[in-house]
């Protein structure tokens, strides 16, 4: 469904329609998938399941992709942030929507509830799927500076030995409190764990699916 020029998948109560009442989670893609990948959907297909109403999205170079068939690098940051900001703005009010992501769309997400906030006009919280606090070997190279005075609820699903930042990384980091954690045993970045952990990654999944659809209800 198209909405003032953004292609929207949506599940759960109410469908594309009266999305100026009751809570909203959006969901943005990471880099390399689009909105419709096989996790993206199964997130959305079970939290619109478990009565979250559910919006999906691509940021422009992906919407790009899905047109001409051409793979493209993400687009830079500022112009995913005002990707964020015009969605936010279809979607909106601000205050009825709590945004998020896998990995790089998360990511971007919390950084849009950053300047949400200091806008005056914050979104109600952010859920992100395995935040990319690093680049995978490079631990030096954080993405945390905007974390750590976020007045934003925000929701981080990680798996415990995410390359992109393990349970040991992340406990080190300088962090708002108002920023708070789901691990998932043995997670990858996928929230996928290994046989031998004894998990399996429905288990995780279903664990992350009850955590965020828990985190959307307690916001009110």
């Amino acid at each position: 469904m198209s909405e003032q020029g953004v292609n929207f998948l949506f599940d759960g109560p109410g469908g594309g329609s009266g999305f100026n009442s009751g809570r909203t989670l959006v969901l943005a893609h990471g880099a390399g998938a689009p909105m419709d990948s096989p996790f993206l959907t199964t997130f959305a297909g079970a939290l619109g399941a478990h009565g979250v109403r559910v919006a999906r999205f691509e940021f422009p170079y992906m919407a790009g992709r899905r047109v001409d068939g051409k793979k493209r690098g993400p687009d830079r940051p500022p112009v995913l942030l005002d990707a964020w900001a015009r969605v936010i703005d279809v979607l909106g009010p601000a205050d009825r929507l709590v945004i998020g992501g896998k990995s790089m769309g998360g990511r971007i997400a919390s950084m849009a509830a950053a300047t949400a906030s200091d806008s005056g006009v914050p979104v109600a919280g952010v859920v992100c799927l395995g935040y990319p606090f690093h680049p995978p070997g490079k631990p030096e190279k954080l993405r945390t500076e905007h974390l750590k005075a976020l007045q934003t609820p925000m929701l981080v699903v990680q798996g415990s030995r995410d390359p992109f930042g393990t349970c040991d990384q992340v406990a080190e980091y300088d962090l708002s409190s108002h920023i708070h954690f789901l691990w998932l045993e043995d997670g990858d970045h996928d929230l996928k764990p290994r046989k031998k952990s004894g998990r399996t990654q429905d288990q995780n999944w279903q664990q992350a699916i009850a955590g965020i659809a828990e985190f959307v209800a307690e916001l009110g």
